[in-house]
């Protein structure tokens, strides 16, 4: 891979993980409720998951889920029922109604619920399918080339969610009232059930 090829590669990439999706919608759920400090495990969850869709987008089950319906279906009602239930569970989530502070996930639940919600997305693997091979050279050595796409994306991937993490926070950390932040839980709640009901809705490209 041509440093021109990779350059192109890593703007593509920026642009693709900075779209709003699911990835996206949870960690605004998860910063909006309980400020960036409570997101940042999602951070490493997101990274974690986006390596593993990739590296099985690379080695052919993108494909799978690309050509098979079946199972392109069952993938796509695991992914939308994993986020319906975490928006119901943040929407139900409690606040201190002292000091107004969220009550925090388990820092472990968090990477944990990140890692489902970036590796169940149907849409990333069929997309690292038609998006990876039109930047590999297939006369040069795959396994370095795609070394190099893995650490980009993954890199890329992270980097933009601290960004959209340390954004929400800041607006949470702002505000402390116990209301206030009850209203951003059901808010980051409500986005993903919203984002669950449009994985639901998604279709074979």
């Amino acid at each position: 891979m041509t440093l021109e090829t990779w350059l192109a590669f890593a703007a593509a990439s920026l642009i693709a993980v900075m779209i709003p999706g699911p990835v996206v919608v949870f960690i605004l759920g998860r910063s909006l409720g309980g400020g960036w400090r409570a997101a940042l495990p999602t951070v490493g969850g997101v990274a974690l998951g986006d390596a593993v869709a990739l590296t099985a987008s690379l080695a052919g089950l993108g494909a799978l889920l690309a050509a098979s319906a079946a199972a392109f279906t069952v993938a796509k009602w695991l992914g939308a029922a994993y986020l319906i239930w975490l928006g119901v569970k943040l929407w139900r989530a409690p606040v201190g109604e002292t000091s107004g502070e969220a009550v925090a996930l388990p820092a472990r639940h968090a990477f944990r619920d990140a890692f489902l919600v970036t590796v169940l997305n149907p849409k990333s693997i069929a997309f690292f399918v038609a998006f990876v091979p039109q930047f590999l050279n297939p006369e040069r050595a795959f396994l370095p080339q795609a070394a190099l796409v893995l650490v980009t994306f993954v890199g890329l991937g992270a980097l933009n969610a601290l960004g959209y993490a340390l954004l929400a926070g800041t607006l949470s950390d702002a505000v402390k009232r116990p209301a206030i932040r009850r209203g951003f839980n059901r808010l980051g709640g409500g986005m993903l059930i919203g984002a669950g009901l449009a994985t639901a809705a998604m279709r074979r490209a």
